[in-house]
């Protein structure tokens, strides 16, 4: 609920604050004084869109400052911390949260909830779990298809719900199996080329049986094979150098040098006669490596090179197409899976058929439960606003709630209709249009009444719901907004004393002429000051004895309020 809303130059309102609290708030004043500024000021702390014209005369911004009391814990308070706002515990489970607005006569507009700037459209989320609001421009916020199922829905309670939350699940499972078919069959001819073109590489890879490495391996042998003579020049002299069978060779020196370093009995030249003994045996070894390199020369053909060039140009092929030899060995692996799933979308498709078959099956029978709930529901809703209308002196007047076949949607396949019979003989038409603008605001109550019986709004603001009502019809109206209160915060703007008069907390918006200068402020009105007001709404005279009379009779009434 709202508990305070201050005002600042908003309108004709210089400055006020309004101590609201639970229960049933009724504001009145003179016509002009500012009370539809009231519920202006609520709609900007509520996300409504802001008008730099609603900003005061002379002044540069106006500012609306509410505080909320609201649940520690819940959709509030989560919406409230992702904005990066807090919230203020009060110890029993709920807690303080602060919101404000701003608007400059310039057009520029600011928003903080919970103590931290935000965008406007937090504030219209919190209104979504908070406030109802009906005006005297949309006295009946049930006016679209969607809203009057919404109103239903949320009159069925447990039952609607259950079926609504299995026809959501069964049409999310219906849509998955049909996107996940469409996709497949809509994609199919693509699909088809991505096999074939998949198809014709993977032969090729297999075809060429191409091993890591062997790119680089090829291309080692390659320039060999090329420049073989050269090679086996080199590796013969060498050879020969080192073992040949021209004297001296290498070999031959090393192994005189060391018996003469052996001879000569002397401890350094016996270590160094070691050392030339260790460059002896490499020697031989270098010698006999050289020898196997000219061997292996020695064996390859004349047609050695022209197959590893035709090897390394099918390599060379593979790389060009898949940018390296190691990608289309990774392909080899890949692509064999990835062809398994393309050729088997012939089954894919019977499989997801049979699954969008069973899912539609699902959702035809979720769809029917939906709207048999609705329509029992929708039964016993026409029964009991049709019954509060009576009470609210309209006794010949039929409300009925029509549930009919309606465009597929995530919310069902129902299309709901609250129609008004206004008098005998009459025939049902859409409520918005069946009905005066008295009876447009009693119907309208009586709905809310109705439905708030079983799934209460926090709070419910009324800009004269009263209009084009009085007598005894006033006095229903007052009475039934009393008993909204008992489950509700109501905050109602009136010109009707028989309405006020049912109020918990009455507040009047005092207009002060001071020159060319007109302000308002807001007032809370108790004892003999209300009594007067109730008698300035009666009669237009405030010191009427037989209008103060008339006042504190209605202000009795308040007590036959269960």
């Amino acid at each position: 609920m709202i508990e305070e809303m201050r005002l600042r130059d908003l309108g004709v309102i210089a400055e006020a604050t309004l101590p609201i609290g639970p229960g049933f708030t009724a504001i009145t004043g003179e016509t002009g004084a500012g009370k539809t500024m009231v519920v202006t000021g609520l709609g900007l702390l509520l996300g409504q869109r802001a008008d730099s014209g609603a900003v005061r005369s002379g002044a540069l911004q106006a500012t609306v400052d509410g505080v909320w009391i609201v649940p520690e814990s819940g959709a509030v308070a989560d919406r409230v911390r992702d904005a990066g706002g807090e919230l203020e515990p009060l110890g029993d489970g709920r807690a303080e949260l602060f919101v404000g607005r701003s608007i400059s006569t310039e057009g520029r507009g600011r928003a903080s909830v919970g103590g931290r700037t935000a965008p406007a459209g937090v504030l219209a989320d919190l209104a979504d779990e908070l406030v109802v609001v009906h005006g005297q421009s949309d006295q009946l916020r049930l006016r679209s298809a969607a809203a009057q199922r919404d109103a239903l829905d949320r009159f069925g309670g447990a039952p609607v719900q259950r079926a609504l939350a299995t026809y959501r699940e069964a049409y999310e499972r219906w849509r998955a199996a049909d996107r996940a078919l469409s996709s497949l069959t809509d994609d199919r001819d693509a699909r088809a080329r991505e096999a074939d073109e998949l198809r014709a590489q993977v032969a090729e890879i297999e075809q060429a049986a191409p091993q890591p490495g062997e790119d680089a391996e090829l291309a080692v042998r390659a320039e060999r094979l090329a420049n073989a003579e050269a090679l086996r020049t080199a590796a013969a002299t060498a050879h020969d150098a080192l073992s040949g069978d021209a004297e001296p060779d290498a070999t031959s020196l090393l192994a005189e040098a060391r018996r003469a370093l052996e001879r000569a009995n002397d401890p350094v030249l016996e270590d160094l006669a070691g050392q030339v003994a260790d460059l002896g045996y490499r020697t031989a070894d270098v010698a006999a490596a050289l020898a196997g390199y000219l061997a292996d020369l020695d064996e390859t053909g004349p047609h050695e090179l022209a197959a590893v060039e035709e090897r390394r140009a099918v390599l060379s092929a593979l790389v060009r197409t898949h940018g390296t030899l190691d990608a289309a060995i990774e392909l080899l692996d890949t692509g064999s899976a990835r062809l398994a799933e393309l050729d088997d979308d012939g089954d894919r498709v019977a499989r997801l058929s049979e699954e969008r078959d069973a899912a539609a099956s699902a959702l035809d029978e979720a769809a029917s439960a939906l709207t048999d709930a609705r329509t029992e529901a929708a039964e016993r809703l026409g029964t009991a606003v049709t019954a509060e209308l009576r009470a609210l002196a309209m006794p010949d007047a039929r409300l009925s709630v029509a549930v009919s076949p309606g465009t597929e949607s995530a919310s069902g396949r129902d299309d709901v209709a609250i129609l008004l019979a206004a008098h005998p003989g009459a025939d049902p038409r859409p409520v918005s249009r069946g009905a005066s603008g008295g009876e447009l605001s009693r119907v309208m109550l009586a709905i809310e009444v109705v439905i708030a019986a079983v799934d209460p709004v926090p709070t419910f603001v009324f800009d004269e719901v009263d209009a084009g009502i009085g007598g005894a019809a006033a006095i229903e109206v007052g009475r039934r907004l009393a008993r909204l209160a008992q489950s509700s915060q109501v905050i109602a703007v009136t010109h009707l004393a028989q309405v006020a008069a049912f109020a918990t907390n009455h507040l009047t918006v005092v207009k002060a002429v001071d020159g060319s200068v007109t302000a308002s402020d807001v007032r809370r009105l108790d004892g003999a000051d209300r009594e007067a007001e109730m008698a300035r709404l009666l009669s237009g005279m405030p010191d009427s004895d037989a209008a103060l009379s008339h006042a504190r009779e209605l202000l009795g009434l308040r007590a036959e309020v269960a």
